[in-house]
């Protein structure tokens, strides 16, 4: 019992604090989203999901992260049995374009959510079995092709966005373990060798568009530019103070597409202004920057690469969404972290940050 109450006071308060606050202001969001069209049935989902996050946290916390790895190679297996079945059975093309979602009796989930944890869970146990052979090609061409065929089947949904995330926070993550910089520099080179490759065999067509959009919105203002400029004008709209809760012009009258989930924030900066966008950007800083520290101040090299990878996941998440909404990345369709309403999305969230708290909460040996 004496180890069981030291491991709890080690647990950061204050990241579950910041976390708790951003969920709130989420709900707030949502009901403020949802206004005329129900908002009673989402707000109860997102504290239902909020509920069932923090509850995940707390099993996830009984468990040292250390079986975790020991159990890479099964969860690597079964993360991607997964999203070879979203590619079998999956639905959602009749509605948004894309086979992404499995459906369990009346279950909907998104598998890639879940696989992300389970490949960064998997990449930093690879990444700690051969952190002292990272300066051979072939270690480094090893780590890629573990880590590239999920991003493929994933690619093949199709799902750019979260095709990226997996390139962002695996790349972070091997950066921390030591990558080299020549490394680097060659990938570099290679990615924009290889883009004309890109555009024309891989990208799909929907895709193309929203690149060229996101240069040019202007070219369909009522169609593939809509949403950009629709989101752009309710960030405008807020100014310093915002117009307030439920008078936001641009998503009261419906005006804003996909308000409750990929663009929450321009809800957000329209209703509270640049103050309100401004505290909810400054308690995502406080969130990454413990998640730093706690990768930093972790026992073991597995434990800091863990928490890396869950920081840099949720920082590409932050940026690309924020990003889309004020026309600085294209339209990607990615919710915002703890902020969108979203069962699957909000647990697997909660589960990531799960696996940050123990990592510090078990951030010093202890010896039975």
């Amino acid at each position: 019992m004496r180890i069981e109450n030291k491991l709890i006071k080690k647990i950061d308060f204050g990241l579950i604090a910041v976390v708790l606050l951003i969920c709130i202001l989420g709900i707030v969001m949502v009901g403020s989203a949802t206004h005329n069209i129900g908002y009673e049935r989402f707000i109860r989902t997102q504290i239902a999901s909020i509920i069932m996050g923090f509850i995940a946290i707390g099993f996830i916390l009984f468990f040292d992260y250390d079986m975790l790895g020991r159990l890479y190679v099964p969860i690597y297996i079964f993360s991607n049995i997964l999203l070879v079945a979203v590619l079998l059975f999956g639905t959602g093309a009749e509605v948004w374009g894309a086979n992404r979602w499995l459906r369990i009796g009346g279950f909907q989930f998104q598998p890639s959510d879940f696989a992300k944890i389970g490949i960064i869970i998997c990449l930093a146990k690879m990444l700690d079995n051969h952190k002292d052979s990272l300066y051979k090609l072939s270690t480094i061409g090893k780590i890629l092709a573990f880590v590239g065929f999920p991003m493929a089947l994933i690619s093949r949904q199709p799902d750019l966005g979260t095709t990226m995330a997996f390139a962002f926070f695996s790349f972070g993550m091997i950066f921390i373990a030591g990558l080299k910089y020549k490394y680097i520099f060659m990938t570099g080179l290679i990615s924009i060798l290889t883009f004309p490759l890109l555009w024309i065999g891989i990208l799909k067509d929907y895709q193309k568009t929203r690149i060229i959009t996101f240069l040019n919105p202007d070219l369909d203002p009522l169609g593939t530019g809509y949403h950009a400029i629709q989101s752009r004008m309710a960030v405008g709209n807020g100014m310093i103070f915002g117009k307030g809760l439920l008078n936001g012009t641009q998503s009261q009258f419906g005006f804003l597409p996909e308000k409750h989930t990929d663009f929450i924030f321009s809800v957000l900066a329209e209703e509270l202004g640049f103050i309100g966008a401004g505290i909810l950007i400054l308690l995502y800083c406080i969130m990454i920057y413990k998640c730093i520290n706690i990768a930093r101040d972790a026992k073991d090299d597995f434990g800091a690469y863990l928490a890396t990878g869950v920081a840099c996941m949720l920082a590409f998440h932050i940026f690309s969404n924020i990003g889309m909404t004020i026309g600085l990345m294209p339209v990607t369709g990615k919710p915002l972290p703890f902020i969108s309403y979203g069962g699957t999305f909000m647990l697997s969230n909660m589960m990531a940050l799960g696996l940050v708290l123990n990592v510090n909460m078990r951030r010093d040996k202890i010896n039975f």
